[in-house]
């Protein structure tokens, strides 16, 4: 059987004992070097890495110092009553009075109100402007138009002999059903009695 593909056992006698298959297999103990990059010499390379090494440390400690101004920054938060929402106000603020001051903004703000004073000064603007104003106009004048035409309309149908002769029966019917109601209310018998003759005592037996 293959040495190499026997299974380890810990119990076995022969344990911390490599094959000779296993003797060749090299082993990574951190000091392989890299090819050196072209056009630098090997002092610039060590001392590009011993910068690297010195940054990765600095990156490290700044972590380190971040994580603990933040939770001091969370406790004092926690001892003035601030929720994280009060601290999402603020920071949305903060942000955009940031975007607000920044130059690409003022940049943009200023651009744009160039090319809003080019739109309103140029003939195309202010020919349309003037197109609706008078659209507005003409459409105003034949709203009121149409109000006077109705107006004419209905006090011509008033004065027609057909409205006049519909009023007079209306009149008509109310009279008769004014007068009706009047007449029933004298028909109506008195409280006192269905005559005018005094009611007689009755004799006593």
């Amino acid at each position: 059987m293959d040495p190499a593909s026997q299974d380890i056992n810990l119990n076995s006698p022969n344990k911390g004992l490599l094959s000779d298959s296993m003797t060749d297999v090299p082993v990574d103990t951190g000091t392989t070097r890299t090819t050196i990059p072209e056009g630098l010499t090997e002092a610039e390379e060590e001392e590009l890495r011993s910068e690297l090494t010195k940054v990765e440390e600095e990156i490290v400690t700044l972590r380190q110092v971040l994580a603990a101004k933040e939770r001091h920054c969370g406790e004092l938060k926690r001892k003035l009553g601030l929720t994280p929402l009060d601290g999402l106000k603020q920071n949305l603020t903060k942000s955009w009075h940031d975007v607000q001051v920044s130059n690409a903004y003022v940049k943009t703000s200023e651009k744009l109100g160039e090319w809003n004073e080019k739109v309103t000064q140029s003939d195309l603007y202010k020919k349309t402007q003037e197109t609706l104003s008078q659209a507005g106009q003409k459409t105003s004048a034949a709203l009121s138009n149409v109000g006077s035409a109705i107006s004419r309309k209905f006090g011509d149908m008033r004065n027609s002999a057909t409205f006049k002769s519909f009023e007079d029966r209306v009149g008509t019917i109310k009279s008769k059903v004014v007068g009706g109601r009047e007449n029933d209310s004298d028909n109506l018998p008195s409280p006192t009695g269905s005559s005018d003759k005094p009611l007689q005592d009755h004799a006593p037996f």
